[in-house]
Parts: structure tokens; C-alpha cells; sequence
């Protein structure tokens, strides 16, 4: 039995979301719980190198940590999202500056969904599912 989750987007295709998060045990471990929960995940460990990703994989979502070193997720998403417009962004924090982050790409027009860390998986899921629809 295939589960919403496990569900092939529309094409037939697993939806592939790509992990950005400077902290590689989080984003290996997600990318873990995800790849369990049938989506096929790709892993990056900065802003720079998630858009350079993105770039030949593709990704349906990019699931990206807000606060990383260089370029930060907020400035990774709104590049990803002029490369591959239709895919979705989903961010995730544990810093309370990230809301000014967030305020500066809403006037920019992009307005990006946050999640505060921690996060538990089954509520993760359950955002992806929704961002999905």
C-alpha cells in the first residue's frame, strides 16, 4: 500500500526534495526519515552548493535551513525558484532573525513557508504532504 507520502507526484515520478542545511547531521537524517518515507532526497550542506544542485537534479521541494554560512536559505530558495519555477520551498529555523529574513523576501514577492526547529518527523511529513496539495 502507497501512502500520500510514498505518492509518485502527477508524472509518475518519486518527488525528489532537496536537503539544505549546514548542519550535516540534520540534513543527513532527514534526508534518511524522508528517503524511509518514500521520497527521493538529495542532500546539500550550503546555500551555494543547494543552487548548483538544483541546477542538474531538479528538485519538486527544497527544504532548506535558514540561517547557513555564505548564502543563507532565504537567498538559495528565491535563486532555485528563478531556475526551477515550479518548484516548492519549505524553510526551517531555530533563530528568531530569521523572521526579518523572511519580511525582506515577502517585499521581494516571494512568500516562503517556516517551520520552527525542532521539528518532529511526523510533522514534517505532514508539511510536505500540504505544500504538496
Amino acid at each position: 500500500m502507497v501512502t500520500d507520502a510514498q505518492a509518485p507526484i502527477p508524472d509518475g515520478t518519486p518527488r525528489k526534495i532537496l536537503i539544505a542545511d549546514d548542519e550535516h547531521t540534520i540534513a543527513d537524517t532527514l534526508a534518511i526519515i524522508l528517503r524511509l518515507s518514500g521520497f527521493d532526497t538529495a542532500v546539500a550542506y550550503d546555500g551555494a552548493e543547494a543552487v548548483e544542485k538544483a541546477r542538474t537534479w531538479k528538485p519538486d521541494l527544497l527544504l532548506s535551513d535558514v540561517m547557513m554560512p555564505g548564502r543563507n536559505g532565504i537567498e538559495a530558495a528565491i535563486e532555485i525558484c528563478k531556475l526551477i519555477p515550479e518548484c516548492r520551498v519549505l524553510l526551517f529555523s531555530g533563530y528568531a532573525q530569521s523572521a526579518d529574513l523572511l519580511h525582506d523576501s515577502r517585499v521581494q514577492g516571494h512568500n516562503f513557508q517556516i517551520l520552527q526547529k525542532p521539528l518532529h518527523p511526523s510533522e514534517l511529513i505532514a508539511r510536505l504532504q500540504a505544500v504538496r496539495n
